[in-house]
């Protein structure tokens, strides 16, 4: 009997930090080429996008400092934990990239590394780098509405009693 695959997407690793440093300008999905060692680590849920960003090669967009641990259960296949991994992109969309990603101040990183349907996929993303004092204004705007919220809900919370 055949096992079902897994339908759904099931994250495995994600980049919050690239969020807090980087204006997140537009997001593409893509596949990823993969050993089968490396599918096997990021099954058990392990990797890091931390360090990783994405360079546009001879027409080709690759992965790069992306940490995917060796396979405890590996024999000499296993896989580098840092090997760059080829992005598998439409032309249009890496052109587009390409071009964009020129301009100064701009970079492709990784947000996110999940399985969609059975298939590893990464959330990449055309962002422009935040200054020091954008950083502090998106913490501010984020307290501020959190303390909003908390306001509103003990107002609730008061009116039902």
């Amino acid at each position: 009997m055949a096992k079902a695959k897994d339908t759904g997407r099931k994250l495995v690793a994600q980049n919050k930090k690239a969020r807090h440093d980087y204006h997140i300008l537009d997001t593409y999905e893509c596949g990823l080429v993969l050993t089968g060692t490396e599918v096997k680590s990021l099954r058990q849920g392990r990797a890091s996008l931390a360090d990783g960003f994405v360079q546009i090669d001879g027409n080709e967009a690759w992965l790069h400092n992306v940490h995917v641990p060796e396979y405890a259960q590996g024999t000499w296949t296993n896989h580098s934990a840092r090997r760059k991994r080829k992005l598998l992109m439409h032309r249009a969309e890496i052109d587009k990239l390409e071009s964009k990603s020129q301009e100064t101040g701009h970079t492709i990183v990784p947000l996110a590394l999940y399985f969609k349907d059975g298939r590893a996929k990464v959330e990449i993303a055309l962002a422009k780098g935040k200054k020091e004092f954008d950083k502090r204004q998106t913490l501010r705007e984020k307290q501020d509405r959190r303390e909003t919220d908390r306001a509103v809900s003990a107002a609730r919370r008061r009116q039902r009693a």
